[in-house]
């Protein structure tokens, strides 16, 4: 194709808010987009810290009703989508306010792409498949990782199958995105590695995908650099409010970066991880990268390289190969330095799931953008190389 005949998109909540105390904007913005009642979806984790109880009665005060739905599980399942539905429709809502991490968020995705479109969460898998907008839509972002507060990504769990649907659709894309950094003070350490690591998996899926463009690649990069300076703090004192708000930074940069660029191996394999045993995606997402990184290297040794300057490594004097295993080596160090598992069988994968896993990682939708194409087998290889 010639370069005349390539067009790009860019999708980004019209609205996003970031900061310290940000949240507190959250009833304005809910207000601001016509809602009379709100379904509040988040998780019982969330509940039982008091934080959904402070968001409605934040949005309350702003004159909007407020229900809570706190079904939303790790990996959220078709399942939990139709609970909150049934809830959303029992009691007349018409806006969705989510809170929490990317199980939330995705929830509320799913739940608004029903309550509009009708059918089934499954009839949505695939690119683009619904035809009418979501609900107004707020999400309010707990983590600094999977940038779903934010993206047109959404990712359920089909419980029959056991495969995680990708689903891909600009009109799921919140209204407004919300990352303050103090409802993010209270993640637990081994929370805040995995999240973080997903973001930098995100910047670099996304800075060597097939149709990264230089506007996701200046976003990448600058992810990329400041999970390198920040995660490692943020990991040792949670309380530590300038590494959290360089964090909320970074996987917000990295989630524009995937949103438009896409992905690659990396998440498609995470997916069928994440379905098989319900294992954390960052984690999953952490163990399998430098292992992709290692496959997909010999596809752009100079984009791998730069991925190496950006985690702060110096590649003075070193050949593009050579400084691009510099950069992967230093992935591979921060994971462990931050707690992440050294491999899958630490998280008591078999291998003689890896076969049908594979097989499904093939026809997620992250595949169509990976840098370099892989057979079944290669496939099974990867896996087998990050056990």
């Amino acid at each position: 194709m010639a370069l005349a005949d390539q067009t790009y998109g860019f999708f980004i909540p019209t609205v996003s808010l970031m900061g310290v105390g940000s949240s507190k904007e959250a009833g304005e913005q809910v207000k601001s987009l016509g809602a009379k009642k709100a379904l509040l979806v988040t998780d019982k984790g969330i509940t039982a810290m008091g934080m959904a109880a402070q968001i409605k009665e934040q949005v309350e005060k702003s004159g909007v009703a407020v229900i809570i739905f706190d079904g939303a599980e790790p990996n959220p399942t078709d399942k939990n989508v139709a609970d909150g539905l049934k809830v959303y429709q029992d009691n007349k809502c018409d806006s969705i306010i989510s809170l929490g991490g990317g199980s939330s968020h995705d929830c509320a995705k799913g739940i608004g792409m029903v309550a509009t479109n009708g059918g089934n969460i499954r009839d949505c898998e695939g690119v683009n498949k619904t035809t009418k907008p979501m609900p107004p839509f707020v999400a309010i972002n707990t983590t600094a990782g999977t940038a779903s507060e934010m993206t047109r990504f959404c990712i359920i769990t089909n419980t029959d199958t056991k495969v995680k649907m990708a689903i891909v659709d600009w009109r799921c894309t919140p209204n407004v995105a919300i990352n303050d950094p103090v409802l993010m003070v209270g993640k637990p350490a081994a929370l805040t590695a995995a999240t973080g690591m997903d973001a930098l998996t995100h910047a670099v899926e996304a800075y060597v995908s097939t149709i990264a463009t230089p506007i996701t690649d200046a976003c990448a990069i600058k992810a990329i650099e400041l999970v390198a300076e920040y995660l490692r703090p943020a990991v040792a004192n949670g309380k530590n409010l300038e590494a959290r708000d360089k964090m909320a930074y970074a996987e917000y940069l990295a989630g524009m970066a995937f949103n438009n660029a896409s992905l690659g191996y990396v998440h498609a394999m995470a997916h069928q991880l994440g379905g098989f045993y319900n294992l954390p995606h960052g984690v999953c997402n952490a163990i399998l990268l430098p292992a992709v990184c290692e496959f997909n290297m010999i596809s752009n040794p100079k984009r791998f390289a730069d991925i190496a300057v950006a985690m702060g490594e110096n590649i003075d004097g070193l050949s593009a190969v050579d400084a691009a295993a510099k950069g992967i080596a230093a992935i591979r160090k921060l994971s462990g330095d931050i707690g992440i598992p050294a491999g899958l069988t630490n998280l008591n994968v078999k291998e003689t799931d890896l076969r049908i896993m594979a097989e499904n990682a093939m026809k997620d939708a992250c595949m169509l953008t990976n840098p370099r194409t892989a057979t079944l087998d290669c496939v099974i290889g990867i896996y087998k190389a990050a056990m």
